[in-house]
């Protein structure tokens, strides 16, 4: 049987992250949460994901910081990288796709712009 894409979700408002999951987990993704940049930065470190859902803001390390580790490390450097936030600035739009971010979607959202994006981007990866 074919595993689920694991997807990595950093978000550090819980009611958020918990809608998130329930989300992907309908859509029949295996969802990881992390609430801080550190604590994914270490979950992507040892365990293996399909692609990362991530805030900007977080209490730490924000999601520009995290999403640099991300593409640095040659193990988890093309594992594709959504950056979902509050943010919607240009300036901050600019900022995630230099950091090396595949989509910069806006909150609040639209679930299925989300799953939409999500399947693209995991599709394209492992096309490649």
């Amino acid at each position: 049987m074919l595993r689920k894409k694991r997807v990595l979700v950093v978000e550090d408002e819980e009611s958020l992250l918990k809608l998130e999951t329930i989300l992907l987990t309908v859509k029949g993704f295996e969802v990881i949460g992390a609430f801080t940049g550190k604590m994914a930065i270490d979950k992507i470190g040892v365990e293996e994901f399909d692609l990362v859902l991530l805030d900007i803001m977080l209490p730490d390390i924000d999601g520009f910081e995290v999403c640099r580790q991300i593409r640095k490390d040659p193990r988890t450097a093309t594992v594709p990288v959504i950056m979902l936030t509050g943010k919607k600035s240009q300036e901050d739009h600019d900022k995630g796709v230099l950091c090396g971010a595949n989509a910069y979607l806006v909150k609040p959202f639209k679930s299925a712009m989300i799953i939409e994006q999500i399947n693209r981007l995991i599709s394209l990866s492992v096309a490649a």
